[in-house]
């Protein structure tokens, strides 16, 4: 059986708890996208921490993690990340890479940063972990794959190819930035390989061997970030679609059973681009620090907003969902009244249907507001023990966007959640 869990909004939605949660029941738990400009936060017996690479179901011994093709593997945040587990006393976990899985080189980083600079006020909102070059040369075919790192003269070849175009841009773009050296670049990434070869697997057809056991897909970012069909040009460069986990993962598209999209019981945003429901100021910031909105990869601040039924119902749709984890409801307990963005209102008609980014931008939120349950939720482990108001919100949200809310997150912890 093959579950994907993935994000219905912009990212942010809360993954990594509840993937953390889920993948006690799974034998293999699959990143297959994306790569260390985002992060999921988790908390558990091993305390606070955020991932960035590695699956979340590193904290789970009998459980088997693997970096799919589809992820942008940067191999110094990968065995960083890797060595500050096992230093936290967590014990070192089973973890298995794509032998097609690509690198995310120090040229893709130096680029992401320069192209921002460049960009100044126009810029994109970059992380500047080198995402966007990275995907660029993936389908430009000068990328290289991991099982690469094992053949010299080739790496050497393709390395000296890659620089020689990396080094014209330089010269006649980024001017004062100093040239590539191949070698350099060699000695650099190849330093990691003896330590990477055990892992290197053949995804594609170990996980097509272990189709009759648990495996989880875990995505990055969400639905609107997706590059066909979310924010376009404010979007990440793989699709954190559940749709994209047959690819990046190398499963069939008929082995995905069942879609578990998560959402925020309000809304955040990393990086540029419309976003409808955001507010500003004292509110913003309130929100901002109860939630703890800070991004696990760059520590800003997020942007904030109220709930969005317009937005998740169209991320929920793009995901092909089979049910909602409502995360981060335990937040909202301070407020007398929540509003809740129902429609768009764009050149004078109101809509639910989710647009393009043209009209995105012309569009003004139209709210409803749910009274407020003021109470500290967290620690209520059956639905039915939740106010009356905290029930009515759950229930107002499922009405709108038309998904099913199985799962509720009303605290940080692994176990503050309840199933419905």
């Amino acid at each position: 059986m093959v579950k994907a869990i993935v994000g219905g909004n912009w990212g942010d939605e809360g993954k990594g708890k509840i993937t953390d949660l889920l993948a006690g029941k799974a034998d293999i738990v699959v990143r297959f996208q994306g790569g260390a400009n985002a992060g999921h936060t988790i908390i558990n017996a091993y305390g606070k921490t955020a991932l960035h690479l590695l699956p979340s179901g590193v904290f789970h011994p009998d459980v088997v993690n693997l970096i799919g093709q589809g992820v942008a593997l940067h191999l110094p945040t990968f065995f960083k990340e890797l060595d500050s587990l096992t230093a936290k006393g967590i014990p070192t976990p089973n973890l298995l890479v794509s032998d097609r899985a690509q690198i995310v080189m120090p040229y893709h980083i130096l680029f992401d940063k320069l192209e921002e600079e460049r960009l100044g006020g126009r810029s994109f909102g970059s992380t500047k972990s080198g995402i966007a070059p990275f995907y660029s040369d993936k389908y430009a075919k000068i990328g290289i794959q991991v099982g690469e790192l094992y053949e010299d003269a080739l790496l050497k070849k393709r390395l000296d190819h890659v620089c020689e175009i990396k080094n014209a841009m330089i010269r006649e773009l980024y001017k004062g930035t100093e040239p590539l050296d191949p070698q350099a670049i060699y000695e650099e990434i190849t330093s990691y390989r003896d330590r990477l070869r055990p892992m290197l697997v053949n995804a594609a057809v170990y996980l097509h061997e272990a189709k009759d056991k648990s495996i989880l897909l875990e995505g990055q970012l969400g639905a609107l970030k997706d590059p066909d069909n979310g924010i376009y040009p404010f979007v990440t460069s793989s699709s954190p679609l559940a749709g994209f986990g047959t690819v990046g993962a190398g499963v069939a598209p008929n082995q995905i059973s069942d879609v578990i999209t998560v959402v925020k019981a309000y809304s955040s945003c990393v990086g540029a681009g419309a976003f409808v429901s955001e507010i500003f100021g004292d509110e913003a910031e309130d929100l901002r620090k109860r939630g703890g909105e800070y991004g696990a990869t760059t520590g800003r601040p997020r942007r904030m907003g109220w709930f969005d039924t317009v937005a998740t119902k169209y991320g929920c749709l793009l995901q092909g969902t089979t049910q909602v984890a409502l995360s981060l409801l335990d937040v909202l307990g301070y407020l007398d009244t929540i509003p809740v963005c129902t429609g768009y209102e764009i050149d004078g008609k109101v809509t639910d249907i989710f647009p393009i980014t043209p009209l995105l931008n012309r569009a003004k939120p139209v709210y409803e507001y749910l009274a407020g349950w003021k109470c500290d939720i967290s620690g209520i482990h059956d639905f039915e023990e939740l106010p009356e108001n905290a029930k009515k919100y759950v229930a107002f949200i499922e009405k709108k966007i038309g998904y099913p809310i199985r799962l509720i997150s009303n605290g940080p912890k692994r176990d503050d959640v309840i199933e419905r």
